[in-house]
């Protein structure tokens, strides 16, 4: 039973996480689905699911360790405890680096610590998505270099264990560090860059936004929306900033020019509500001697200014300034749905980052499955060799993901072979890694006479 009780443990922690966080993630996505009906449901809907699968994969990987035999914990153990300390290690290199270029501006944000902790809360997912490859890298070749050196793999194979063997509770576990990445990049990783941002530009400027310099043109209203600033929590009905809204008739002449500093919806009444606003008549401007420009001011307008039955609502308003960058899956997918005919829309960035979402996440599986032949050593020459050539494969998966996505985003090559073209290729050359290993053939010396001296 000692065996299953870190599973019990961690099983109990991520139910009261789940009923912690669940509640209100369901809360959120009610609240997003109100301003954005068009959106894919289901992919919204099952966020609060992902989120309770992502606080029980700890205790997953818990009962996978109580279920296997004494030397794969044993090996576990060594490759976790090597994992905790590198990705502990890296995130504390982060957070120095951090610390010391933005102090300054926690420190103006009033309550310095609670600004922190939202700040590296919300910079948690996407900073674990980005270096637990890495921190799996410098675990695989820490412990089973450290194993080597003892002469522990040679024991372990002459009980009757292959390599295969040997690495498949790690590769397990490299496959759980992935699924906690799936997690976070099906919604709250991409997200967390976007806050990270408006965190730092509500210390800087006072204000918290989602999108600046926003374009958007209703086809069936003929209105076309200028907004120089949308507020983060504009869902909560914080207004949007430096409004310009322009009609035109059918036959695409300009109507009138409504400007507003401030502008406010309500859900309830479907009412837009403009503060200091302006409105100019545009239709027999090429009629008068006023100039074009500066046309006659129409009769003066209450303020506030009151709209109603204008069918844009803040949410519609807000996709033309989205990232794809910054949305998760059921962003991108509820946007390649909805701009399935439509001719403007850079569909290629946006599938491209839809493929990545799940494509990434299987860096981690292939990282492991490459330092697992680098990192096991049976020479006397040492782990150095292998280490060295671990950490320049790894580089190279880093720039072929950031040319993939180029070529990808760009057209060049399909959205689908951008995103996994990393993955397949790092995998081919670790099972080609793999296999030499277990034929006994030296790998460090056989890639170097492939090097021209």
């Amino acid at each position: 039973m000692r065996r299953f009780l870190p599973a019990l443990i961690l099983t109990i922690v991520g139910i009261s996480l789940a009923v912690l966080l669940v509640s209100r993630e369901a809360a959120v996505v009610s609240d997003h689905l109100v301003g954005f009906p068009d959106d894919d449901k289901t992919a919204h809907l099952l966020r609060p699911a992902v989120l309770c699968a992502l606080c029980l994969v700890p205790a997953l990987a818990a009962l996978y360790y109580g279920l296997v035999g004494s030397l794969d914990r044993y090996l576990i153990r060594s490759f976790m405890g090597a994992f905790s300390l590198c990705f502990t290690a890296l995130f504390s290199i982060w957070l120095i680096g951090d610390l010391t270029e933005n102090i300054s501006n926690f420190r103006g944000s009033g309550n310095t610590l609670n600004f922190m902790g939202m700040y590296y809360g919300a910079a948690f997912p996407k900073f674990f998505v980005d270096f637990a490859p890495f921190g799996l890298l410098l675990a695989m070749l820490y412990s089973l270099g450290k194993l080597s050196r003892g002469q522990e793999i040679v024991s372990i194979i002459q009980t009757g264990r292959g390599v295969a063997r040997i690495i498949a509770p790690l590769v397990t576990m490299g496959f759980m560090v992935g699924l906690v990445c799936l997690g976070f990049n099906y919604r709250w990783a991409p997200a967390a860059e976007a806050y990270h941002d408006a965190l730092l530009e509500e210390v800087k400027m006072g204000s918290l936004s989602r999108a600046r310099n926003v374009v958007y043109f209703t086809e069936d209203n003929r209105r076309l929306w200028f907004i120089g600033g949308f507020p983060y929590n504009y869902h909560q009905g914080e207004p949007l900033k430096n409004v310009i809204v322009r009609s035109f008739s059918k036959e695409g002449s300009p109507e009138w020019r409504l400007r507003a500093e401030r502008a406010e919806w309500d859900r309830h009444d479907n009412e837009w509500t403009f503060y200091g606003a302006s409105k100019w008549d545009l239709t027999n401007r090429l009629n008068t001697k006023e100039s074009p420009i500066e046309p006659k001011h129409d009769l003066e307008l209450p303020d506030p200014y009151t709209v109603e039955n204008w069918d844009e609502t803040p949410w519609q308003l807000i996709k033309p300034g989205l990232k794809a960058e910054e949305l998760g899956i059921p962003g991108l997918y509820s946007w390649l749905v909805q701009n399935r005919e439509s001719e403007w829309g850079n569909k290629r960035q946006f599938l491209t980052q839809w493929h990545y979402r799940w494509a990434q996440p299987g860096i981690c599986l292939a990282i492991v499955l490459l330092a697992a032949p680098l990192g096991i050593v049976f020479s006397r020459r040492g782990a150095a060799g292998g280490i060295a050539l671990a950490i320049f494969i790894c580089s190279g998966m880093m720039f072929s993901s950031t040319v993939f996505l180029s070529l990808g985003e760009s057209g060049y090559i399909p959205p689908l072979w951008a995103a996994w073209g990393t993955n397949i290729l790092a995998t081919a050359m670790a099972l080609v890694l793999i296999q030499r290993r277990l034929v006994g053939r030296p790998i460090y010396q056989t890639i170097r006479t492939l090097i021209p001296a």
